[in-house]
């Protein structure tokens, strides 16, 4: 059952028609806990957002989060009932986001450190961010050449 109340920010038809390459829509169990998260420790921006449904922009990219109850009806939905960490085996990975700071801000609201900022043999940079629901999120960044 849907919570939001008044019109869409725009005709659901309309938004499908203008989406391109790939997508990531996470289903949540609180859109307000998860936009938060993203903004204040990815440095996301909130494109719109109401109890049903947000659209993100990250790193470059669209990320869409539907609340569960939206998907009642979905046989989906059943892929996340019961399930604390969601996400099993996905990793959100943001390519220019500072793995330092976003480790900073996580920590600084309580949000799970899996594994802190540290420089990797791939050439990264990045640190291993829980965000609510369970979804593991990568931000990272090229490290320097070494001369």
């Amino acid at each position: 059952m849907m919570k939001r109340t008044g019109a869409p920010w725009m005709p659901a038809d309309e938004f499908g028609r203008s989406l391109q390459g790939i997508g990531l829509n996470l289903l949540v169990s609180d859109i307000t806990a998860m936009t938060d998260f993203l903004i204040e420790v990815l440095s996301a921006r909130s494109v719109y957002q109401d109890p049903d449904f947000a659209v993100i922009e990250i790193s470059g990219g669209t990320l869409l989060l539907h609340a569960d109850h939206t998907y009642l009806d979905h046989p989906f939905v059943a892929s996340v009932q019961g399930v604390e960490a969601r996400g099993a085996g996905l990793e959100i990975r943001l390519y220019g986001v500072d793995p330092d700071e976003a480790e900073a801000k996580a920590t600084a609201r309580d949000h799970i450190v899996l594994d802190g900022s540290t420089d990797k043999p791939h050439g990264l940079r990045e640190a291993y961010l829980l965000g609510p629901d369970g979804y593991c999120f990568v931000p990272s960044r090229a490290l320097f050449p070494k001369t």
